[in-house]
């Protein structure tokens, strides 16, 4: 029999490398539509990948994922972080956890996992070939499938799986919806906050640890790190913020007010106090900051209170303070679009989880045809989840499309 696998990504070598090695009667072959064979692997983590997250308990690890949490949550009792530390290990790749909680190969390097990859694809026979984009998948009488690729030629096959990742239009999906899938309309998640008329720009490249964002007019909330880009605002807290939200703010054509507390946490009682500590009065405003905050924002932010950075912190009056306070508890800024990166393009939406077993990943609609990866309606907040969901994914598929 053989097993055609669609998309060289994360998933698709997952799926293709255990469905050869689950059933190596079969012959499995991996489709990649360009040249170019794990390019998110490559770049993600800045270079170093982060293959999963430390999270060995499934509740927990499954509620990190804005779309696809019930149906992960199945699927991560067959394949778990566990499972993934241990696949690594058994084929010579060890990983570390960092503080928090993101997990990378301990050589800080992506190209120790694209060469596990390879080289596991190699060990146990999986045919690969590149510049091969499918643009059609017909279902045959005899209950096989015929695909026809971009250069016109075509293939057959007893089972196909799907590891496409996602698209930024549904036209991307067409050539599923024809087999009789629902297609969830993709929207883009994990992305910065553009802010074009916002000064807080200049503060290029600034992080604060500790922020609570909102999105003021829904409920809308997160909190972690963020990092102050030329676009605007992004890190942890904001990437997060906008995969919980990502149709949300579509909705709203990316066109919203984003509430920023500096110091998440933190009462504006007690951040009154913190202030008004004996120590502070003969510091210059510019050196009294008693939140460890970045020099350069609490500078910026004492300009927003209005309070001069060379003026003396005892000489600071009442309603300055509760100026500063409410900067510091309540900013607010306007964001007018959304930075994605091409590489790392991120998706909410894919075809419909209903209409797949979360058990096997194969079709309730097309008996013969599986998915892995973000070519289905999951997406995980930053942090290695959405990784973690393409090994899951991608094992079950692989394991399960050469048992029939």
């Amino acid at each position: 029999m053989r097993v055609i696998v669609i998309g060289g990504g994360a998933a698709g070598f997952f799926a293709a490398c255990t469905a050869k090695r689950h059933h190596p009667a079969a012959e499995v072959v991996l489709l990649e539509k360009s040249d170019k064979l794990l390019a998110k692997v490559r770049i993600s983590g800045g270079g170093r990948c982060n293959v999963t997250h430390h999270q060995p308990h499934l509740r927990k690890l499954a509620a990190n994922y804005p779309r696809g949490e019930r149906f992960l949550r199945k699927a991560f009792e067959h394949f778990s972080v566990k499972d993934t530390l241990s696949w690594f290990a058994q084929r010579g790749v060890q990983l570390k956890a960092e503080e928090d909680g993101r997990m990378f190969p301990v050589t800080d390097s992506s190209e120790t996992i694209i060469h596990c990859l390879m080289e596991e694809a190699e060990r146990c026979g999986v045919r690969i070939s590149v510049q091969s984009g499918v643009t059609v998948l017909e279902l045959l009488p005899a209950g096989n499938f015929r695909l026809r690729s971009e250069r016109g030629g075509k293939m057959e096959a007893g089972r196909v799986i799907v590891t496409t990742g996602g698209h930024p239009k549904l036209q991307g999906y067409a050539w599923l919806q024809a087999l009789g899938h629902t297609i969830v309309p993709p929207v883009p998640s994990l992305f910065t906050f553009n802010m074009p008329a916002e000064p807080v720009r200049q503060l290029m490249g600034v992080v604060a640890e500790t922020v609570r964002v909102r999105i003021i007019g829904t409920g809308l909330e997160s909190s972690g790190p963020l990092l102050v880009t030329h676009w605007g605002m992004s890190g942890p807290a904001v990437l997060k913020l906008s995969a919980w939200g990502a149709r949300q703010v579509h909705d709203l054509g990316y066109r919203f007010t984003l509430q920023v507390h500096w110091l998440a946490g933190r009462g504006e009682q007690e951040v009154h106090l913190a202030m008004a500590a004996e120590g502070l009065r003969r510091k210059l405003a510019r050196n009294a900051d008693p939140f460890a905050l970045p020099q350069r924002l609490w500078e910026f932010l004492l300009a927003k209170a209005q309070i001069a950075p060379e003026a003396p912190w005892g000489n600071v009056g009442k309603k300055d303070r509760n100026r500063l306070v409410d900067v510091l508890c309540n900013d607010r800024y306007a964001v007018a679009g959304k930075t994605s990166f091409r590489e790392e393009f991120v998706t909410a939406g894919g075809v419909a989880l209903d209409e797949v077993d979360p058990l096997t990943m194969e079709s309730r609609t097309v008996p013969g045809l599986f998915f892995a990866g973000e070519v289905l309606d999951i997406d995980g907040i930053t942090g290695g989840f959405n990784f973690q969901a393409a090994w899951t994914t991608g094992f079950l598929a692989g394991r399960s499309a050469g048992a029939h």
